[in-house]
């Protein structure tokens, strides 16, 4: 609560000596200086990854960003300003006038997508300090199963359609709720999360970044644009199927060559193909409609819905302690009003709910119909879409060591 709505709430007394009240004065921190090294910061680190991952082919640069990023962002900054949870602010910028998004996050979200669309993943290289805290723990990669990793894959798309629809209805940013690291990095949080960060750096050490292939909804945006990078990661021109970037690659975003062992015929491929364009409304529809059946569930999430419960089933405000209550009976609150207000909100979740179930149908569906091409490759490529550019892969590739010797 700002200063002015304290005043608004709590008026000074009106002296009748014609006493003339002190101006207010604020102390204004360097926030603005702090934020212009922000944007310096993340501009020059995503410009520094892409010279080395694209231009030089090496990855100690990208380990030094990866320190810088950890050190700066992280522990200085305590982790704010934060590309992954600007989804939130910009989704309610779009969808209530009345919000406006700060600048410094807008910029926070659209220069690493621009970045994404002309170089690639190189935020997630090392300068998103969340993928560079667990591209440093990592000494070892066991690859999980493709069925594991497809499955997994999902939870980043059904995690963005929840914080959307959390956030265009002022339920709270969940991202920023339940950030699994910002309490690492302040040194204090709730201990579940701090417990569950500290549980994904275990996992991180033995397999490549768990929480951004599995959890972050920024990555999926920028899988995204990745994909039609103007220009992509490649690891060689002369590739000899060696195996060992394909061994080395953290996140499994290097796709080994593919025969047609089963022999399948092209007309079979298009009908499943097909098969699966004509289920993919049918699929959207279905988890819409579950979706939209579970909207009362996630509007409690919401302070006046839960709020109008508590009125609605404790009329009496002596018959409870509650402190919602307390404070709602206690400025004369109209339970009338606040039901409607309640309903609104409701009608909004049945509505952000729909939509949500649609979008999570429509990434299953697409899911599905990649799983069933087979297309045939006869080496080694990249996966530019899951490739977050940490440059390990260059060192292992002996025909990218020939070029630079």
């Amino acid at each position: 609560m700002n200063l002015s709505t304290i005043l608004a709430r709590f008026p000074k007394p009106d002296f009748a000596s014609g006493y003339q009240y002190p101006g207010i004065h604020y102390i204004i921190p360097h926030e603005a200086f702090w934020t212009g090294v922000d944007i310096f910061m993340l501009v020059a680190m995503m410009s520094v990854a892409a010279w080395a991952v694209l231009r030089r082919r090496v990855r100690t640069p990208v380990i030094v960003l990866s320190l810088v990023s950890v050190a700066y962002f992280g522990f200085f900054r305590k982790g704010c300003v934060c590309s992954i949870g600007s989804i939130q602010n910009v989704a309610l910028a779009l969808t209530d006038g009345s919000y406006t998004v700060p600048l410094t996050v807008l910029i926070f979200f659209v220069l690493p997508l621009l970045f994404a669309l002309f170089f690639g993943r190189v935020f997630c290289s090392g300068v998103c300090l969340f993928g560079a805290l667990q591209d440093l723990v990592n000494v070892r990669n066991y690859r999980l199963s493709k069925v594991v990793t497809k499955t997994l894959g999902l939870l980043p798309w059904i995690y963005l359609a929840l914080a959307v629809m959390f956030a265009v209805t002022r339920s709270g940013f969940i991202i920023c709720r339940y950030d699994p690291f910002i309490g690492i990095f302040r040194f204090g949080g709730d201990t579940a999360l701090i417990i569950f960060g500290a549980l994904l750096l275990v996992a991180s050490t033995v397999t490549g970044r768990p929480f951004c292939r599995f959890l972050c909804p920024y990555g999926a945006l920028l899988s995204l644009f990745s994909r039609v990078a103007v220009v992509k990661t490649e690891i060689t021109t002369n590739c000899i199927n060696c195996d060992l970037c394909h061994n080395s690659c953290p996140v499994d975003a290097i796709l080994p060559p593919y025969a047609n062992k089963a022999g399948e015929s092209r007309t079979r491929g298009v009908k499943r193909i097909l098969n699966y364009l004509v289920l993919l409304p049918l699929m959207m529809l279905l988890v819409a409609l579950l979706m939209r059946s579970m909207s009362g569930t996630f509007s409690r999430a919401n302070k006046t819905v839960r709020l109008y419960e508590m009125v609605s089933t404790t009329p009496d405000p002596g018959e409870s302690t509650a402190p919602e209550l307390a404070a709602f009976y206690g400025a004369d609150g109209n339970a009338e009003l606040l039901k409607a207000e309640a309903e609104a909100v409701a009608a909004q979740f049945k509505l952000w709910a729909t939509a949500s179930g649609a979008f999570i149908g429509l990434v299953i569906g697409l899911t599905l119909i990649g799983l069933s091409l087979k297309r045939t490759r006869k080496k080694y490529e990249i996966d530019h879409g899951a490739c977050v550019s940490c440059a390990r892969c260059f060192g292992y590739c002996p025909q990218n060591s020939m070029v630079k010797q």
